[in-house]
């Protein structure tokens, strides 16, 4: 007998006597536990059995559940009991992506002069290419090729190779740690840019989630090795107490600077794809620092000069500066409640 689907609701799948036992809050908790949702999913739907069990209170809840009234209002509008799934994030990717720039013929020569010289790498690829064709191409056009094909000496290893090496680079995300209030548990990191005329700067900033111990410096690059440069400074400033670090997934938090984490011992969790909330420490820190201190005629483009004032200004934001989120005592006063005196020297 064929299947025919029904329009029945999902709670008249279930049995009379488990409806009656569970209730009908009781049932929402075993369908998401049955869809394996996610825990913020979860933590959404107890929102909603709270909302109903108070009369319908929104104020009430929010102050429960410690979250905006806006909050609440955009997961009403979006909850269906009829199908829990709508309490789950939507997808944040970018909806139209970048497209690979190369031509069908591109390709179509690309893949003859492959498979004439299967052993010959990408850059010897694009001189043969240029001599062939008269014309130059790119070695990432020739990668791009090479790995849409698979053409290799030996796809199944060079697959099992590249399979490996995506899973020892597997990125932790910051929603996976389970924060500690103490000083150095966790530094935030990020980068400001400026532009001017004829130049460009990066500000990297960092500060401790606990005691908001603050350090920032500027360089001329956006390169792995200054930012492993500045991270090596923000730990001495921390007395070598960091354990974990957090960050964008911007290209200077790779290479060398993910060799100094592995050799200080710090573990790298990354914030998620356009999530800025997700560093929303170091992002008031970085809207502190323009507005306090760049905004105020303290920028230059030379880093010896702006770095030699940016420290005089650190100085006062961590030592005398009082903080409201640690009841308005200074980070500096905080930090040596917390933990053992620590040296600063941010230069």
């Amino acid at each position: 007998m064929p299947f025919t689907p029904s329009w029945r609701t999902p709670w008249q799948f279930f049995p009379a006597k488990l409806l009656k036992r569970l209730g009908r809050h009781g049932l929402w908790r075993e369908q998401i536990r049955l869809l394996k949702l996610s825990a913020e999913a979860k933590r959404r739907l107890e929102w909603f059995i709270f909302y109903e069990q108070q009369a319908k209170n929104v104020s009430l809840t929010c102050r429960h559940f410690h979250i905006a009234p806006k909050t609440f209002y955009k997961w009403q509008k979006r909850f269906v009991e009829t199908n829990l799934r709508t309490l789950e994030d939507h997808s944040k990717a970018p909806q139209k992506t970048r497209q690979p720039m190369i031509t069908p013929l591109q390709e179509q020569r690309i893949v003859a002069l492959r498979k004439q010289h299967i052993r010959w790498g990408k850059m010897k690829l694009c001189t043969i290419y240029q001599e062939a064709y008269g014309e130059p191409v790119s070695s990432w056009k020739i990668q791009y090729t090479v790995k849409k094909y698979r053409l290799y000496y030996n796809p199944a290893k060079t697959e099992k190779l590249a399979k490996a090496r995506q899973r020892n680079q597997a990125k932790k995300r910051i929603t996976e740690l389970h924060r500690q209030p103490f000083p150095g548990f966790l530094i935030a990191l990020d980068a400001i840019v400026k532009y001017g005329y004829g130049f460009k700067r990066y500000i990297l900033t960092a500060i401790d989630a606990a005691s908001k111990i603050a350090f920032a410096r500027m360089y001329t690059a956006k390169s792995s090795r200054n930012a492993a440069d500045f991270l090596k400074r923000i730990v001495y400033l921390l007395d070598d107490s960091v354990l974990n670090a957090q960050h964008d997934n911007g290209s200077e938090f790779h290479k060398e600077f993910i060799e100094a984490c592995q050799k200080l011992k710090i573990n790298q969790y990354w914030s998620r794809i356009r999530t800025p909330q997700d560093n929303a420490i170091n992002e008031r820190f970085n809207r502190t620092l323009q507005e306090e201190f760049i905004a105020l005629g303290h920028f230059s483009p030379n880093p010896e000069i702006f770095n030699r004032d940016l420290t005089d200004w650190l100085v006062e934001y961590n030592f005398k500066r009082p903080h409201q989120t640690l009841g308005y005592q200074t980070p500096w006063a905080y930090y040596q409640k917390a933990a053992k005196v620590l040296p600063m020297s941010p230069s």
